[in-house]
């Protein structure tokens, strides 16, 4: 055989291995259906740029271990097309590894494209640079902008086919997305905002994906598009075709934080009730949003004001550890849903509504049934009587009986033990000066116009958009001005008042060389007044004002027509009023910092000249240091409580944005959170009077094998003495379980269980958050948890009174439970 042959032989071989996994996916009005089959779709959101290539494989290995069959992500076009034309797919942005690795793991994938993704993401995902086009128009019919989408969508479409990644060519890939919650602005777009969303259909289909397209919350998307729900409930959600399966994008499972916010939290029970209920009323794919939410390094997060960790207090937390309770009680969810997935999807479906918000449903398939009692009340418990039998439902809660007799699960009785996370030194470091550490310092320099001319500076006479002149480069532009004062000048002379409006998001502002003041946007309002008091002279004076931008704006109908930075007027305003109007003058704009330029943070800062001996609570100054990388896998972060506001670099790996003097207000905190009734982001929440973020995750893959630089600019004035490198473990496990079942609990990271501090059999209560005895309890309570556990990384523990011995319990108790609380 020739050697052409041979390869055409190995280029079939070759080809009938890509496409051996390749699989049809369709749908119809109940499900998505692959090679013909119905299936029930448990997906969670993880988004590739805000974890690390190193974290991927745990992060697929515990969301399959949770329960998931597929991945969603967004694409984020500003990270891939930064500047125009200019690209990047590499390391944290290897997009189409993250999906190789989804498929690694035999999880699914759901591609949402947009190319607009809010997401907190800053400016909505959409690149700056699209504001530089002629005629731009961002969202609409509008030939530039929809250009460049096509351009960008079709160029991800082709990277995925080139690489075999939907489903038909045996790749991840079921579900694509395009566009993203347009359905909430598309009515300030008028017909062309209806036009834009049928081009968008059209373009959709004409790139022969292979698998569905979804348009989020868009109530009118046009066939073959399928409209679907975000939100925090979508079980009485029903899409715009009776020929399309029910849809769920976004489960939100918390929320973000901006800076200056409290810490959400949303409960499991109420995530799983959620949950229950989209599945009990027909609901067929379901996608959390989020399931690990991971980081927003670098200055990728938006807003304005959203915080540098995206936790979410999504099931999986920022640093990728299981979220406990909730990860354990969705996980046991899911492995009841899919245990009854063939039913659910092809069994006949009987509702029957109780009143006062009670309601069970029947699915029926081939002579096996499967019930859900779902009780929406969101006060009282109700018990019904089914086939005879009585069955007590908690308030706002769903029970799963796969044969309609026995109840396996109820969204509000939750097994899974509450893990206490808390930050701690490194186990080696046996002294505290261990780990003290040295720091020097840099000055940053200050801008302002000489008789000379600046490099880098660009001239206007008129105020500039931020964003605009920045190309979203930098947080950081100055503006700078100079004026002559004579002595018959109406504002001469010494004592005069600067004002300024600004919509930066932050001011410092300099005249002749002085700082006179800063001022940050507050309260939910990010454009503001500057006015403080100065001293000008005769001759000529200089003004130069520092813009500052937390994140651009990634929300709301043209929300990218805000504008940015020092929109004006800008004035000078003497004690006898008179006023001096600076605000067309001839202004000079210089991008950035001279640190950021001279890459301080990176292996070219250290050929520059550090001094020791650091000053503190100066403004403008950068610090560095070394560590040394902890022992262990447990994940790292900074504590960074003493600092105001900046900058922080790892081994010259941007760790984001860091702002620990922003304090979270006093008012809205509590101890402990009622799961019942709708939740709203504020409705439990932490952190009063504490600051919106004081730890910033170091993923190890940043990290050195042993000294690693860490190297600070600090904006606003702290102490970088109370800095410390910290490790994340499990510190305490608290586990409650009903009789009947088993209490798991478990250290992570190889640590074991020290001590017992509570452990109660029978009817234990949590009073301001503490466990206390209730009405009754088996006085073996304590020692048999103890012998079961201590000194053990995990256990389990049978929940009855053969293990405890009696009680006491009256009749009144109707279910007996453990409740332990345990030190790690």
């Amino acid at each position: 055989m020739g050697w052409h042959k041979i390869l055409v032989a190995t280029l079939i071989l070759f080809s009938f291995y890509l496409f051996s996994n390749a699989v049809e996916v369709t749908y119809d009005g109940r499900a998505l259906k692959i090679d013909g089959e119905r299936k029930l779709i448990i997906s969670g959101a993880i988004h590739y740029p805000r974890s690390t290539p190193e974290m991927w494989p745990s992060l697929m290995k515990k969301a399959k271990e949770g329960g998931l069959n597929a991945i969603e992500t967004y694409v984020f076009w500003n990270a891939h097309e930064p500047l125009y034309r200019q690209y990047d797919f590499e390391g944290s942005l290897d997009l189409v590894k993250y999906l190789q690795t989804i498929q690694d793991a035999g999880l699914y994938a759901i591609l949402r494209i947009g190319p607009y993704v809010c997401a907190e993401w800053n400016y909505g995902g959409l690149p700056v640079w699209l504001k530089s086009i002629p005629n731009m128009v961002f969202r609409t019919k509008n030939d530039a902008y929809m250009n460049e989408m096509k351009i960008f969508t079709t160029m991800i479409v082709d990277k995925m086919k080139d690489e075999n990644l939907f489903a038909n060519q045996g790749g991840p890939i079921i579900i694509s997305q395009i566009e993203n919650e347009y359905g909430n602005v598309i009515g300030k777009y008028g017909a062309d905002g209806k036009s834009y969303v049928n081009w968008c259909a059209n373009f959709a289909e004409s790139l022969n994906v292979g698998v569905p397209w979804i348009m989020c919350q868009e109530d009118d998307a046009p066939s073959p598009m399928i409209n679907t729900c975000n939100g925090y409930y979508c079980d009485q959600f029903t899409p715009n075709n009776n020929n399309v399966p029910k849809i769920w994008t976004e489960n939100w499972t918390g929320w973000y934080k901006g800076w200056g916010d409290k810490n959400p939290h949303r409960t499991a029970e109420d995530v799983a009730f959620a949950v229950g209920r989209f599945y009990q009323y027909g609901g067929t794919v379901q996608n959390y949003y989020m399931y690990h939410g991971g980081t927003n390094f670098g200055r990728v997060s938006g807003g304005p004001y959203i915080a540098t960790t995206y936790d979410y207090d999504a099931p999986l937390n920022e640093y990728g550890e299981p979220n406990q309770p909730k990860y354990g009680h969705l996980k046991e969810l899911h492995s009841h849903l899919m245990s009854i997935e063939k039913i659910l999807t092809y069994g006949n479906v009987t509702n029957k509504d109780y009143g006062n918000m009670m309601s069970h449903t029947i699915y029926n398939y081939d002579g096996t049934r499967v019930c859900f009692f779902g009780n929406a009340n969101q006060n009282d418990a109700i018990t019904i009587n089914f086939e005879g039998t009585n069955y007590t439902v908690p308030a706002w809660s769903v029970s799963i009986l796969p044969d309609c007799k026995t109840e396996v699960y109820n969204t509000a009785r939750v097994s899974t033990q509450t893990s206490v996370m808390v930050k701690k030194l490194p186990d080696e470091a046996q002294e505290k000066s261990h780990y003290n550490l040295e720091w020097s310092w840099r000055v940053e320099k200050f801008e302002h116009l000489k008789a000379h001319p600046l490099k880098g500076v660009t001239s206007a006479n008129q105020l500039l958009d931020q964003k605009l002149v920045t190309n979203d480069t930098s947080d950081y532009l100055w503006y700078m001005t100079s004026f002559e004062i004579d002595e018959d000048d109406p504002v001469c002379c010494e004592d005069i008042n600067l004002q300024v409006q600004n919509s930066g998001h932050i001011l410092h502002a300099f005249v002749n060389g002085k700082h006179i003041g800063t001022k940050y946007a507050q309260g939910g309002s990010y454009s503001f007044w500057f006015e403080r008091a100065a001293t000008i002279k005769k001759g000529i004076n200089q003004i130069s004002l520092l813009s500052v931008t937390v994140g651009l704006q990634n929300y709301g109908d043209h929300y990218d027509n805000t504008q940015n930075g020092i929109i004006g007027p800008v004035k000078i305003i003497a004690p006898n009023s008179q006023e001096k109007d600076l605000t067309n003058n001839r202004w000079a704009f210089k991008v950035g910092l001279t640190g950021f330029e001279r890459e301080l943070f990176s292996e070219n800062g250290k050929k520059r000249k550090w001094h020791p001996n650091i000053p503190l609570n100066r403004k403008f100054v950068w610090y560095k240091t070394t560590f040394r990388t902890p022992r262990g896998e447990e994940p790292v972060v900074l504590d960074l409580w003493g600092l105001g506001k900046g900058t922080a670099w790892v081994n010259g790996h941007d760790i984001g944005r860091y702002w620990p003097s922003i304090i979270a207000d006093n008012n809205g905190c509590s101890t402990s959170c009622d799961y019942r009734g709708s939740y709203y982001s504020s409705k439990c929440t932490t952190g009063c009077g504490q600051p919106t973020q004081r730890w910033y995750h170091v993923p190890r893959s940043f990290l050195r094998n042993e000294e690693n630089d860490l190297v600070l600019f600090e904006e606003f004035g702290g102490d970088p003495r109370n800095v410390s490198v910290n490790t994340v473990t499990v510190g305490q496990a608290i586990g409650h379980a009903y009789e009947g079942n088993c209490l798991n609990l478990s250290c992570n990271g190889g640590r074991v269980i020290s001590d017992i501090k509570f452990a109660s059999f029978g009817d234990p209560r949590k009073v301001y958050g503490i466990l206390r005895k209730g009405s009754c309890h088996s006085p073996k309570s304590l020692s048999m948890v103890e012998r079961a556990c201590v000194g053990k990384e995990s256990c389990s523990i049978d929940v009855s009174e053969q293990t405890f011995g009696p009680s006491g319990c009256r009749s009144s108790v109707k279910r007996k439970r453990l409740a332990v609380e345990a030190v790690c």
